[in-house]
């Protein structure tokens, strides 16, 4: 029978709990952190810090060496948390299976719910929710070991490992390991995995040399110095070692933070009970955008189910975009636990909070945070310059609880739209696929008063004369997406009164249920071409007789 995990809390405020379970023991530490954790979900962003203990240590001696070695620190700085394993076989790590390293990750994975606004796992090992999850991202899983587990690493871990992901089963290969006092030579199976060597022989280091791409030499530790320098600049999406994105060096600024705001009559979501309740958010900026009187864009961004905001702003792209076109972006975190209107008393405060340029506010989401974006048009389209939903509907007049919106909808309030979903998806995203999607097109051409209006009908698709829309746009652009082999951005731009184009339906070939930094860029390019002035009236949107000025 599983026992509960020992917990000890102690005098500084710092937590730890260890669990025997799966032929390992656990131990997670959980230092302080001045980040609002209990409001953002830092989960994607935050380091799996996993130490394979020479010897296994007390509750005491793990917490001591954590904070004396700087791994609290950089576990601080995520929001997360520093983890220690060792294996209950006799033998210790010189007899431990092969396999391990991917049980440890089968074990550990864990699934997000929000309770009262805050992330919160389920424990996996308590089997039940609570504090007990690892805070860390399987993508930036690093490995730590000295003498005998820095040899079980070594021999057992640099290769390519099948496990549990981000993104459901697939290659769970570290990011990078740290292994000091090796007695074996090593034999990596992959270029690919960097690797700090500490205080290892010439002929060890000889041997990383030959066999990685990426390694770094040291006499002695420094685990913080070496996280930030090396080690903790890679991660692996997907099976893909890429660089971490430093935004220091990019001269953004990414700010967690939050708003208390009144809970709305129609609120569906874990606060709907309350009198108040926060929104938690995450915002990235170019510094000195905002200096001096300056006032920048705001675009708010809405992720998806079971996403987090910094989860969408990174896997989409929105920051360097944000980065490039010098905006504000403003990632909303468990949006769904909001509605349209406490989304309005959000932009109240960061208006207050940020120098805005109050004619340029804008929305976009993917899937659940499309359907928040389409909750923008059809509650508040008088507040917004444009918005651009991605990858999911709900039926016209339905908002992102499946439910009746709580006004009337937006029938005459021209609101710029530029909606994409991925041709191979599974789920309902364009209107050949299900028919809420054909009449969210027909309902967003009608109130933009295009000239071309929709007449398709969804039982009759052999009849469409574009087999993803049903008609084509009055300009057709097809954008190579070079982000992705053999994928295509194809737009149908319609034009509306006076020649202006207030509408764009797109799909991208080769993609399924996402969106990438490719779909962005061009969305901004539209969007941002419009302001809603202060008397409500839109301006922007013409076009040139071939409509090549827009992408």
């Amino acid at each position: 029978m599983d026992k509960s995990p020992e917990r000890k809390v102690f005098q500084d405020g710092t937590k730890i709990w260890e669990k025997e379970f799966a032929g390992f023991a656990v131990k997670v530490y959980l230092p302080n952190t001045k980040l609002p954790a209990d409001i953002v979900n830092f989960g994607f962003r935050a380091p799996y810090l996993m130490i394979f203990e020479e010897k296994r240590m007390s509750l005491e001696e793990a917490k001591t060496f954590a904070d004396e070695s700087g791994f609290s620190e950089i576990a601080a700085d995520f929001a997360g948390s520093v983890t220690f394993f060792y294996p209950l076989n006799e033998g210790g790590w010189t007899k431990a299976p092969s396999d391990l390293y991917a049980a440890i990750l089968e074990e550990s994975r864990i699934s997000q719910y929000y309770v009262d606004g805050a992330a919160v796992m389920y424990d996996r090992f308590a089997k039940k929710m609570g504090d007990t999850y690892i805070r860390g991202a399987v993508l930036r899983t690093y490995l730590y070991g000295y003498g005998a587990s820095a040899d079980y690493i070594a021999e057992n871990c640099l290769k390519t490992v099948e496990g549990a992901g981000l993104y459901g089963r697939g290659d769970v290969t570290p990011a990078g390991c740290v292994l000091q006092g090796i007695s074996v030579i090593p034999m990596p199976e992959r270029r690919d995995i960097p690797v700090v060597s500490v205080g290892n022989s010439d002929e060890i280091n000889k041997a990383f040399d030959a066999s990685l791409d990426h390694v770094m030499v040291k006499d002695s530790a420094d685990v913080r110095k070496d996280f930030y320098g090396f080690v903790g600049t890679f991660r692996r999406m997907v099976g893909n070692l890429e660089r971490e994105a430093d935004l220091e060096r990019m001269g953004m600024v990414m700010e967690p933070d939050f708003c208390e705001v009144k809970t709305s009559a129609d609120n569906r979501g874990d606060d709907k009970d309350t009198e108040r309740h926060k929104i938690g958010y995450v915002a990235y900026y170019n510094k000195g955008i905002m200096d001096g009187g300056k006032r920048a864009p705001l675009l708010l961004c809405f992720h998806g189910g079971g996403d987090s905001a910094i989860c969408m702003a990174t896997v989409s792209g929105w920051y360097q975009v944000a980065a490039d076109h010098d905006f504000l972006l403003v990632c909303v975190e468990n949006h769904l636990n909001s509605t349209a209107t406490e989304t309005m008393e959000l932009i109240s405060h960061l208006k207050q909070k940020y120098s805005i340029d109050t004619e340029r506010i804008y929305a976009s989401g993917f899937s659940m945070g499309g359907c928040k974006s389409w909750d923008m048009f059809q509650e508040y389209p008088e507040v917004f310059a444009a918005v651009a939903p991605m990858d999911a509907t709900f039926d016209v007049g339905l908002n992102s609880y499946g439910e009746k919106a709580p006004v009337e909808c937006n029938r005459d309030t021209i609101l710029p739209v530029f909606y994409v979903g991925g041709e191979i998806t599974p789920l309902p995203e364009l209107p050949f696929q299900e028919e809420k999607c054909l009449n969210r097109m027909k309902y967003v051409l009608k109130v933009n008063r295009a000239i071309s209006q929709c007449d398709a009908e969804f039982d009759r698709q052999d009849d469409w004369a574009n087999k993803i829309w049903g008609i084509n746009g009055d300009y057709v652009y097809r954008l190579e997406n070079k982000e992705r082999e053999n994928s295509v951005l194809t737009l149908n731009l319609f034009v509306s009164e006076g020649g202006f184009c207030y509408t764009v339906f797109g799909s991208v070939s080769n993609q399924g249920h996402e969106v990438r930094h490719h779909t962005c860029e061009n969305a901004w390019k539209f969007m941002s071409r419009f302001r809603r002035l202060e008397d409500k009236t839109l301006e922007g949107g013409e076009i040139r007789s071939d409509g090549a000025d827009i992408f």
